[in-house]
C-alpha cells in the first residue's frame, strides 16, 4: 500500500481537501500510476458541483492526467512498470461490440462499475481516514498514485512533456477530434464555434486543420478573442452584440447558415442555436459540450426535415488506446498545439485555486 497525498471531495459543492491517502496495490488486469502532472476540466467542476447524477461522495476527481507506471497486476501485458502512460476514462477493450465497430469509440466493458465509482471488481483501491473513497471515470488524476484498469490506459513516447500532455487526456483530443473525426470537416467550409474554452479553442484546431476556410467563434467573454484567433478563427462575435437571436446572426452572416457548428458549452438553449445557425440541406452540428442532469434539447423538426444533421462526440470519437499515443507523436513533430492551451501551472496543493482560475475563464 502507498501512503501519498490527494485531493478528496468529501461532498458536493465543498472545495476540494489536500489528504493523505492509501492506494492498494493493483489487482489483476489492473496499472498503478504515479500521477506527474493533471489538469482540471468543466467536468470535474459539474461532478463537484452536485449537478451529476452519477456523482459519488467521497471521491477522487481528475481525468486529465499523465504519469508512470508504478506497478502492474497479474495478466497485464501492454504496460510495464517505467512506462509513460497516460490513463484513459474511454477505455479501448478490443473486444466488446463497440470496439469492434468502426463507428464508435464507446467501449463498454467497464461501463457499469465506472459509472459506480469503482474498480472492475466492484471494490475502490483507495482509503482516507479509513473510510472508502470512490474513483472517478475510472482515473482519478487528482492523486499522487491511482490505480487503473489495464484497458483505461495508453502508452506513449517516454520524451512527451507530461505536464502538457496531460490535456490529451480529455480536452483537446475531445475538441479535435470534434473537427476532424465527427463532424468530418472539409476544405473551404465555413464552421461556427460556441464557447471558446479549452474544448472551443481544440475545435477550432481541428476545423483549421482540416482546411476550414472561415471559423467564426462565439463568446459572450471578449477576452477570448485574442486566444481563438491564435487558434485559427477567423472571426469572433459575441451574441450579446445584436439584438436577433444568435442564429439568426450566423445566417446572414453566411448566407444561409454555416456548414457545420459546435456546442462546446454544455447549455441547450446554445445547442439548439447551434443547430439552427446551420445551412439547410447539408448542415450539421456537433454537441460536444455536457448538459447538467435532466435537461433535454429542442428544436422544430422542420430543422431535420430541410436536411440539417444533429450530432454528438465523446472524446472525439477517438478510440482511445490506439489514437492517444498517435496524438502525443502529432504534438511532438508540432503538428498539433497543446502548449498554448496552458494558461497557469501550479502545485498540487493549489487545485482550488485552479477551479477558481477555470471559472473565472482565465
Amino acid at each position: 500500500v502507498i501512503k501519498c497525498k490527494a485531493a478528496v471531495a468529501w461532498e458536493a459543492g465543498k472545495p476540494l481537501s489536500i489528504e493523505e491517502v492509501e492506494v492498494a496495490p493493483p489487482k489483476a488486469h489492473e496499472v498503478r500510476i504515479k500521477i506527474v502532472a493533471t489538469a482540471v476540466c468543466h467536468t470535474d467542476a459539474y461532478t463537484l458541483s452536485g449537478a451529476d447524477p452519477e456523482g459519488c461522495f467521497p471521491v477522487i476527481l481528475g481525468h486529465e492526467g499523465a504519469g508512470i507506471v508504478e506497478s502492474v497486476g497479474e495478466g497485464v501485458t501492454k504496460v510495464k512498470k517505467g512506462d509513460t502512460v497516460i490513463p484513459l476514462y474511454i477505455p479501448q477493450c478490443g473486444e466488446c461490440k463497440f470496439c469492434k465497430n468502426p463507428k464508435t469509440n464507446l467501449c463498454q466493458k467497464i461501463r457499469i462499475t465506472q459509472g459506480k465509482g469503482v474498480m472492475p471488481d466492484g471494490t475502490s483501491r483507495f482509503t482516507c481516514k479509513g473510510k472508502q473513497i470512490y474513483h472517478f471515470m475510472g482515473t482519478s488524476t487528482f492523486s499522487e498514485y491511482t490505480v487503473v484498469a489495464d484497458i483505461s490506459v495508453a502508452k506513449i513516447d517516454a520524451a512527451a512533456p507530461l505536464d502538457k500532455v496531460c490535456l490529451l487526456g480529455c480536452g483537446i483530443s475531445t475538441g479535435y477530434g470534434a473537427a476532424v473525426n465527427t463532424a468530418k470537416v472539409e476544405p473551404g467550409s465555413t464552421c461556427a464555434v460556441f464557447g471558446l474554452g479549452g474544448v472551443g479553442l481544440a475545435v477550432i484546431m481541428g476545423c483549421k486543420t482540416a482546411g476550414a476556410s472561415r471559423i467564426i467563434g462565439i463568446d459572450i467573454n471578449k477576452d477570448k478573442y485574442a486566444k481563438a484567433k491564435e487558434f485559427g478563427a477567423t472571426e469572433c462575435i459575441s451574441p450579446q452584440d445584436s439584438k436577433k437571436p444568435i442564429q439568426e446572426v450566423l445566417v446572414e452572416m453566411t448566407d444561409g447558415g454555416v456548414d457545420y457548428s459546435f456546442e462546446c458549452i454544455g447549455n441547450v438553449g446554445v445547442m439548439r442555436a447551434a443547430l439552427e445557425a446551420c445551412h439547410k440541406g447539408w448542415g450539421v452540428s456537433v454537441i460536444v459540450g455536457v448538459a447538467a442532469a435532466g435537461q433535454e434539447i429542442s428544436t422544430r423538426p422542420f430543422q431535420l426535415v430541410t436536411g440539417r444533421t444533429w450530432k454528438g462526440t465523446a472524446f472525439g470519437g477517438w478510440k482511445s488506446v490506439d489514437n492517444v499515443p498517435k496524438l502525443v507523436t502529432e504534438y511532438m513533430s508540432k503538428k498539433i498545439k497543446v502548449d498554448e492551451f496552458v494558461t497557469h501551472t501550479l502545485p498540487f496543493d493549489k487545485i482550488n485555486e485552479a477551479f477558481e482560475l477555470m471559472h473565472s475563464g482565465k
